[in-house]
């Protein structure tokens, strides 16, 4: 078993950034759907995650969250309004959100 590479490794999710980036997805979408239906601006996300945070990679960092995400299709921005798309939202609602 251990000869087998894990999920991580294969979608070379194995680096420290790649967790990181992880985590910043987890972060930006779940505070997405607890907001659901009210919807941010990126910069108010960025800022309401961060609380105020003053070091421009840690605002970059989500603000690359939010852009993956809607890359992988669980957000959209139409307007510049962070929102979850319906897949997110059914999702969400199946693991009891």
């Amino acid at each position: 078993m251990q000869d087998q590479p894990n999920a991580a490794s294969l979608d070379g999710l194995d680096s420290p950034t790649a967790m990181q980036d992880l985590r910043d997805q987890r972060v930006v979408l779940t505070h997405v759907l607890t907001l659901h239906p009210t919807y941010l601006v990126v910069p108010q996300l960025v800022q309401e995650i961060g609380g105020g945070i003053e070091e421009f990679a840690e605002g970059d960092a989500l603000e690359r969250a939010v852009r993956d995400l809607t890359g992988l299709g669980l957000l959209q921005c139409p307007s510049g309004l962070v929102m979850p798309t319906h897949a997110a939202i059914r999702f969400d609602a199946l693991l009891g959100g």
